[in-house]
């Protein structure tokens, strides 16, 4: 299909690119593994792409990995209203849900329909986290954060005191349901990290 003219279509997609550019500036409490500095958002969301890509085997068959890049590429973007909320940090669920419903409507409202529509289903199907895609996507988004804090020795963990119960309910129920191989792989390093 060839490209749009210029125009306004066009116009509104530059101005969400130079939006999302702003991603960067999102710090995460997740430092990088070698410990040097906390990662940004936007270094997240290509990370757990590859993670993605590099991992669909473990994916539930007929998960379709192209869809979950792209959850996986816009999941945290309202992070840029929203701020990024840890895990492991004490926050109201509620209000935090709240800004982000917000900050989605008004980041992928700069896009022109019909693709403000498709990234809006997108961001909500993987907050939803219901469908094989999104469940898998979900999955994912919670491996990647425990894989660099065992590999920095415990990260953000000592920062927050978490226990091994905190990461089984946090982050266990969403690996299992998208990817049980996955959790079956961490949770016994999990537990060699907490019980030494």
């Amino acid at each position: 299909m060839p490209a749009s003219p210029a125009g306004p279509a066009l116009d509104a997609r530059i101005t969400f690119l130079r939006e999302a550019d702003r991603l960067k500036s999102v710090l995460r409490a997740s430092s990088l593994i070698d410990g040097s500095r906390r990662e940004n958002s936007a270094e997240h969301s290509w990370h757990v792409m590859l993670y993605a890509l590099v991992l669909a085997d473990h994916a539930e068959p007929g998960v379709d990995v192209t869809r979950v890049l792209k959850m996986l590429l816009i999941h945290d973007i309202v992070e840029i209203d929203a701020g990024d909320a840890p895990i492991h940090g004490t926050v109201d669920h509620d209000a935090v849900a709240a800004r982000e419903a917000a900050a989605a409507a008004r980041l992928f409202g700069l896009l022109p329909d019909p693709q403000a529509a498709e990234f809006r289903a997108l961001w909500d199907e993987f907050e939803d986290a219901q469908s094989a895609d999104a469940r898998y996507a979900k999955a994912i988004d919670r491996f990647q954060p425990p894989v660099t804090n065992l590999a920095n020795g415990g990260g953000t963990w000592t920062d927050y005191d978490v226990t091994l119960d905190d990461l089984d309910n946090r982050i266990g129920p969403p690996i299992r349901r998208g990817a049980p191989s996955l959790w079956s792989w961490l949770r016994p390093k999990l537990a060699a990290f907490f019980n030494r």
